[in-house]
């Protein structure tokens, strides 16, 4: 494979070339292949040949297919074999030093892309090949020693990247053109199947019959391949230099002709000397005009200076104004924090006193549902001891009436029967009170699941409704792949040409600047959605320099965006250049501001933002701890009013609001990615509406099958009071034939009053537990009552804060105009009696040039 003990004699061989870049491509799992080497022929060594180059000292594997770490292994510098069992790395050693080497992952003959190199399991894989680099031939010594150690990094994605270090491990390179000159120098051909042949490519070769297939067998292993795309390239090398001497030629001929033209322009200006002496004659004329000419500016000056001091007072009294504005305002605002505290911590209060009354009502409603069933239960018991009652009441009326005799075998065989019909009778009535009991369990269930039914409809109502919003959404962010204005709405790219056309027309002043979010551009794309938590609204902003712009720019809006969907309009003088905020902007040392992590496209929108959301004092700060710490630990930087987090999180001094967005919507640079996300989203949400769907499917179909059941026991306890009815008859019928003087009417009278006293039992128990069910409806009802007003008050509540918030929000920005009018006008101050200053010291200086 290299060079070994070579002679200086040059061998057709071993001539430098020019080697084809290698590309990235891995390959699969390992066969048995043997590891060949090249010996030298010792005819051409010499014994005074010292250093040997390009020979394999050591190769390293490590997570390469099947190996979690193989080698090193140690090579001698003359022939060596590699023995081993099947799987013990043979082939493995053999594939790594192609890829190790630069290799193809197709000339392994083992797959086509690097990451099947890697073993399963791990993310990336290894190769370390130590290649000896002594004697007369050695490349760059003097800079890798005497061995160069190639090692190669495979990722799982396929990729891979080198590092040459010296013999020492310092890393000398890693640009694979270098390894393609050393492997050059050595004459090291890791696709020259002569220098590696491998297992597939010795099968190949001994099979095939094909002449053709050998000789360019023999064109690759001779070289003769390489030789012959060298020429052809030397041809075309040489071609083109042709052309561009001839090109040189051309260039050098016009560049002496207008040599020629320069030189005769330079010999015709003889006059020069001439035109010096009138220049001093001037210059002396113009030095008594300089100083008539400084008298005449001296007296503006001080007419200037005069004015100027006499306004110095009324910037003062300015400053002084805008002070106990700033003091009236901060008092304000500090009323507004106070009030919206207060108001956070009544809605925080409210929520536990919400879910507990919540739990109350659902408590007290099942109360009163078994209540009600236990009711019906001993109402229908009542029923059926009235029925017996009045048959038992007939029956001894009858008795006593009878006089009919009757034979004593008839009667004993009447008497048996009428005990068999009461038993059956006894097991319809406990058939009946185990099929009332039954109905009530299936009444409940059906009320308990039309409930369930009512709560899954109103999700399926809303889920479809998040649905189409995440449709619409998905909809948007393909469309915005082509414009990205659709990230703002279908419709603006429509109306920025509306917008376009009525500036041409006149119709505007100045042409309004918006959406405000298509000049805003992120550094980092982690805070996205802190900027966009920040900006809000002012993301799909206009802003126009006057309110008859601001007017027409309505009108127009009104054509294109439908009620209640109109963007906010700013009126705001535009200027061509960002105000110089340094003095009065947040500056920390590890976290950005929102003005610095933001690269905006004009001045005109950063003046905006800088205007409304004070963005040079808003810090942006990734994670919510570090967001705490920073604003709520001590004091917050200088300057900084508030901070916001890689989440939307919104964070002051004493207080934090949780963002109401999960995901940015409108200046997240990697589209793809969000149009991935909200796929999956509503994938999701459409596997949420179908399991709620089916959910609701199964309830229907429960209710149907209770109703079922229901209709099903309603109709068996008409038949068994039906049975009843005639059993009962069937008793009284044989009990009025039988004799008065055999019946015991005594036992029927005694049965009689102890289903009376059944009657009156169960009459007082419907009595308590009409009591108690009514006592339980009373407190459901106090219960639901409770619950709504907490609804109600919490409703109230956040009624409230949303004023309050913007009244906090108005006040904060009363606040930072005032601050910033003043230090408007205390710059203005500074210019002032810095430009007093400087016409001072242009006085003095003019003054003291006239002297």
């Amino acid at each position: 494979m290299g060079k070994r003990k070579e002679e200086s004699v040059s061998q057709p061989g071993s001539q430098k070339r020019r080697r084809q870049e290698f590309t990235s491509e891995p390959t699969d799992e390992y066969n048995e292949e043997e590891n060949s080497q090249l010996l030298a022929d010792s005819n051409f060594s010499s014994p005074s040949t010292v250093g040997e180059v390009g020979i394999i000292e050591s190769i390293q594997l490590k997570n390469f297919m099947c190996h979690s770490m193989l080698g090193p292994f140690q090579f001698g510098s003359n022939l060596n074999f590699v023995v081993g069992n099947n799987g013990s790395g043979k082939s493995s050693v053999l594939t790594a030093l192609i890829v190790g080497l630069g290799g193809k992952a197709t000339t392994t003959n083992r797959g086509s892309s690097l990451k099947v190199f890697v073993k399963d399991g791990e993310s990336s894989a290894d190769i370390s090949i130590t290649l000896q680099n002594q004697g007369r031939d050695a490349f760059k010594p003097e800079v890798y020693g005497d061995s160069i150690i190639v090692n190669q990094h495979i990722n799982l994605d396929g990729s891979r990247s080198y590092r040459l270090k010296s013999k020492s491990g310092t890393v000398i390179s890693s640009k694979k053109e270098e390894l393609v000159a050393i492997l050059d120098h050595f004459n090291i051909q890791v696709d020259n199947p002569v220098s590696v042949l491998t297992q597939e490519m010795s099968k190949h070769f001994l099979q095939s019959k094909n002449e053709g297939d050998k000789y360019k067998f023999f064109m690759k292993a001779t070289q003769l391949e390489q030789m012959k795309e060298d020429y052809s390239y030397i041809m075309k090398t040489k071609e083109n230099t042709c052309l561009q001497i001839e090109q040189g030629v051309e260039r050098l001929r016009e560049l002496k002709l207008h040599y020629c033209e320069k030189k005769e322009r330079y010999k015709s200006i003889g006059f020069v000397k001439e035109m010096r002496n009138h220049l001093e004659e001037l210059k002396h004329k113009m030095a008594w005009a300089v100083v008539s000419e400084m008298e005449r500016e001296i007296q503006p000056i001080k007419e200037s200076i005069k004015v100027e001091e006499e306004r110095t007072e009324k910037f003062v009294q300015k400053l002084e104004e805008c002070q106990v504005k700033i003091n009236e305002a901060e008092e304000k605002y500090k009323m507004i924090q106070d009030k919206l505290e207060k108001i956070s911590e009544e809605a925080q209060a409210l929520h536990p006193q919400c879910i507990s009354s919540k739990a109350d009502v659902q408590a007290g409603r099942k109360a009163f549902n078994e209540a009600e069933a236990f009711y019906n239960r001993l109402r229908t018991e009542l029923k059926r001891l009235g029925r017996d009652d009045e048959q038992l009441r007939k029956r001894i009326e009858e008795l006593k009436n009878s006089a009919n005799q009757v034979s004593e075998p008839e009667q004993l065989e009447r008497q048996r029967k009428i005990e068999q019909l009461k038993e059956h009778l006894k097991a319809f009535h406990d058939q009946e009170i185990m099929i009332s009991q039954q109905m009530d369990q299936f009444q409940h269930a059906i009320y308990k699941c039309k409930e369930e039914q009512a709560t899954l409809r109103k999700e399926e109502h809303d889920l479809k409704q998040a649905l189409d919003s995440k449709l619409k959404q998905l909809r948007e962010l393909k469309d915005s792949k082509t414009n990205t204005l659709k990230r703002f709405g279908p419709h603006v790219p429509a109306f920025l040409e509306a917008v376009e056309t009525a500036y041409r027309q006149g119709r505007f002043k100045y042409k309004p600047v918006g959406p405000l979010g298509a000049f805003i551009h992120l550094k980092d794309a982690e805070l996205t959605l802190a900027v966009e938590s920040c900006l809000k609204g002012l993301v799909q902003a206009f802003c126009c320099d006057n309110h008859s712009d601001e007017r027409n720019l309505q009108m127009l809006m009104s054509k294109y965006y439908p009620p209640g969907f109109r963007p906010q309009i700013i009126v705001n003088k535009f200027q061509s250049k960002v105000y110089d905020v340094r003095h009065r902007g947040v500056h920390h040392p590890e976290f950005p501001s929102v003005l610095t992590a933001l690269e905006i496209d004009d001045a005109v929108v950063a003046n905006c933002l800088i205007d409304i959301r004070s963005i040079e004092r808003v810090l942006l700060i990734k994670s919510s701890s570090k967001a705490r710490k920073v604003m709520q630990s001590s004091e917050p930087p200088k300057n900084c009013r508030e901070a916001f987090t890689a989440e939307g999180d919104q964070v002051f001094n004493r207080r934090y609001y949780s963002s109401d967005y999960l995901r940015p919507k409108y200046l997240s640079k990697d589209v793809e990615a969000e149009i991935s996300h909200l796929e999956k989203e509503v994938e999701n949400k459409k596997a949420q509406l179908v399991t709620s769907q089916q959910r609701l499917h199964f309830i229907e179909s429960e209710i149907k099958q209770n109703e079922g059941h229901l209709h099903s026991h309603r109709r068996h306890q008409k038949e068994l009071q039906i049975k009843i009815r005639t059993t009962s008859a069937e008793i009284s019928d044989l009990e009025n034939t039988e004799e008065h003087q055999s019946v015991d009417i005594r036992t029927l009278e005694d049965e009689a009053e102890e289903n009376r006293s059944r009657m009156e039992s169960v009459k007082q128990e419907m009595v308590q537990r009409s009591r108690d069910m009514e006592n339980r409806k009373n407190i459901l009802q106090e219960a639901e009552k409770r619950f709504e007003e907490m609804k109600e008050k919490i409703h109230h509540v956040e009624e409230i804060a949303g004023p309050v918030k913007d009244e906090l929000n108005q006040a904060d920005s009363e606040v930072e105009n005032n601050k910033r009018r003043f230090q408007h006008y205390e710059e203005k101050q500074k210019e002032h009696l810095t430009c007093i200053k400087r016409h001072k010291e242009l006085l003095a200086n003019k003054e003291k040039e006239l002297e």
